[in-house]
């Protein structure tokens, strides 16, 4: 087939690229013990840690929702990729120079068109910035000027101009071999009566990058009282750019974000540039919307936002009435965080922007250093707009007070907003209190309404998730829990899948002392599940510490479970542990392929979950041990079937039953030197 990619240059490019430093880029990764990291899945939304990225076999799995996968499949899935994409992008990261089957790489149309918008927009940034320095532009360089920025900064935020032409952008793309139909698709143009043109004339441009870095949409302001457009016109909806799914900043910010654990919210394109010049670094911005749920999830993920981060969320808001309306929209988006949320405005009612340009760096830090909770700036916006010198001010302060503090997420914290409500109203702290009580009383109602199982609903932040592979039943659809397998964990064997999964959060060195100790405490005799799974787990991820010749010689029949030997099955497919020990880096893949669909999944949490040991050491121990447990495990079925042909066997035949218990005999003395392994 024309266009692909050698295998070896595929194998290639995995070898050079580390899985862990690749999903860095959109999740904030913790230690999660020997060769394993974990942080919150950007695949699904949840508050608790359960996807976990193994660098040495270069896998990702989640053991919330079921994704797993390589490298290359993460950038597919999350990115929407095509596999050749995924492998040029990271080729190009590593330094691979690829080579095709036909010699030469795809063209255009072959790349697909995602490829080609991203191609396309960075044409468009680098012409616009060019245009930046012509003459036409002294009034967009004059602008920035006037905002504070220099040539340098504007050049470190890639900031270009559109010429005030109709068809400016478009000549120079068609000239650079993009078809009309990819600016349409782009965005970049408009369709009129007579044809396309440039949809940004005149106008300063900020280019928008996701959050690896690539241009995938534009900003731009109006310069000029004649523009009859908006004030700010942004990239329209593109296959690239969905603008509830962007912050502005973020490719510069990510690092500073994960690092600090802080990410600050600002209102607009200068407002970001002022923050991260003054040492802001962790700014951000929304691109013509409101910040809402999907950036919330691009936020936590950055953050690590679960109960042990300690993370802060901070939002920046103009003084006016708009500032005081944004806040308290951003107070209801509050229950989705586990971060602790706050607000940062200006007594004098001035922005990021402004407040550099009058005060200079210092004060913007400062303005951030000294946040006040959310709670408490939504609390008191409420209460300003009432005349509490009043009775029926003080009144209505009250009713409107009270589901805000209704609304808090953590009970703790709400006798205090009580008082502190109080104090401003100038009434009793039990008139609070109970106003409070009956908007909790008046929410669990509403909660209930419709609901004839009387439930409450699920709380924010905790939406019930549909079914899927870790909920309902097996983590491999298409084994019936009355399968061989289910049959071991009634026997002892944890099933280590699915809603029995261990809990993410959960102590790792307890998880691992406790799963030791069950392991003990199973007979030699009676290994099941367990043994099974975790076998699997070492071939696939220490294959080094498996026999070859004996591992893959092994009869199916030793599995229990069916979705154990469809593993194993694929192993052997995938050329045994000859092939592993080979070619480590890419056996879990090679496996992941050769698996049935129904236990592709499957392959990828053996692979990813960590196994239970404290250090490279107990890595070892536990792997041989077992290992030797499943051989074990294969000879007493050996021997079970021997006893039975040796009873069977006519007392006459003399020979055939000293052949059988010779036999067992050998197998015997094995077993015996496979329990020093145990």
């Amino acid at each position: 087939m024309p266009g692909l990619i050698r295998r070896e240059d595929i194998d290639e490019v995995r070898s050079r690229t580390r899985i862990d430093d690749v999903v860095g880029d959109y999740v904030t990764l913790k230690s999660a013990g020997v060769d394993s990291k974990k942080g919150l899945c950007p695949f699904h939304d949840e508050r608790t840690p359960s996807f976990h990225v193994r660098p040495q076999v270069g896998m990702y799995h989640c053991f919330g929702c079921g994704e797993s996968g390589d490298v290359f499949s993460f950038l597919q899935k999350l990115d929407g990729l095509t596999f050749v994409e995924a492998v040029e992008r990271l080729a190009e990261r590593a330094g691979v120079q690829l080579t095709y089957e036909d010699g030469r790489g795809p063209d255009r149309e072959a790349a697909g068109t995602r490829q080609r918008l991203v191609d396309m927009h960075q044409v468009a940034a680098d012409f616009y910035r060019e245009q930046l320095a012509g003459p036409a532009a002294q009034i967009a360089r004059d602008h920035l000027a006037a905002k504070g920025f220099s040539d340098a900064d504007a050049a470190r935020f890639g900031v270009g101009f559109s010429p005030q032409s109709w068809d400016a952008l478009t000549r120079h793309l068609r000239g650079r071999g993009f078809s009309t139909d990819d600016i349409l698709a782009a965005g970049l143009v408009v369709q009129g009566r007579n044809g396309v043109y440039d949809r940004f004339r005149g106008r300063l441009m900020w280019p928008i990058r996701d959050i690896t870095g690539r241009t995938i949409g534009f900003g731009a302001r109006r310069l000029t009282d004649d523009d009859q457009g908006p004030k700010y016109l942004n990239t329209p909806e593109t296959a690239l750019y969905k603008k509830n799914q962007v912050l502005y900043g973020l490719d510069l910010a990510k690092r500073s974000i994960a690092k600090t654990k802080r990410v600050v919210i600002v209102e607009g394109y200068t407002d970001v540039m002022a923050a991260q010049l003054a040492g802001v670094e962790q700014a951000v911005a929304t691109c013509g919307t409101t910040f809402g749920a999907e950036h919330i999830k691009i936020v936590r993920r950055l953050l690590g936002d679960d109960s042990a981060s300690g993370g802060e969320v901070v939002f920046t808001f103009d003084g006016d009435e708009a500032g005081r309306a944004a806040a308290l929209k951003a107070f209801k988006e509050d229950q989705r965080f586990v971060a602790q949320t706050f607000v940062a405005v200006e007594a004098g009612g001035m922005d990021p922007n402004e407040l550099r340009i009058a005060k200079g760096d210092a004060a913007v830090r400062a303005l951030i250093d000294q946040r006040r909770p959310l709670f408490e700036f939504a609390l008191t916006s409420t209460i300003e707009q009432f005349d509490l010198s009043t009775v029926e001010g003080q009144v209505g302060a009250v009713r409107a007070a009270a589901p805000v503090i209704a609304g808090i997420r953590d009970s703790a914290l709400r006798p205090g907003y009580e008082r502190f409500a109080a104090g401003i109203i100038g009434v009793e702290n039990q008139e609070v209190a109970r106003a409070v009580r009956q908007a909790l009383r008046r929410g669990e109602q509403t909660g209930r309404a419709g609901r004839p199982d009387g439930q409450r609903p699920a709380q924010p932040g905790h939406a019930a998730s549909p079914p899927g592979p870790a909920q309902g039943g097996s983590g491999h659809p298409g084994f019936a829990p009355g399968a061989p397998g289910a049959a071991a964990e009634a026997r002892g064997g944890r099933r280590w899948q699915g809603a029995s999964a261990p809990a993410s959060g959960d102590d790792p060195v307890a998880e691992v002392a406790h799963y030791q100790e069950e392991l003990r405490a199973t007979p030699v005799d009676a290994t099941g599940f367990k043994v099974e799974r975790g076998a699997l787990q070492v071939a696939l991820q220490q294959p080094g510490y498996v026999n070859a010749k004996l591992f893959d010689a092994l009869n199916g029949k030793v599995f229990s479970d069916p979705a154990h030997r469809a593993v194993h099955q694929a192993m052997k497919d995938a050329g045994g542990i000859r092939t592993a020990i080979e070619d480590p880096a890419n056996w879990p893949e090679k496996v992941r392929e050769a698996a049935d669909d129904r236990v592709r999944g499957l392959v990828g949490e053996l692979a990813v979950r960590p196994l239970p040991a404290a250090d490279a050491a107990g890595v070892e121990r536990y792997a041989r041990g077992i290992v030797a447990r499943l051989f074990d495990k294969d000879m007493v079925r050996i021997a079970g079937q021997l006893h039975s042909r040796l009873q069977r066997t006519d007392p006459g035949d003399a020979a055939t039953s000293a052949k059988l218990l010779e036999q067992l005999t050998i197998l015997e003395r094995q077993r015996e030197r496979l329990r020093q392994l145990m």
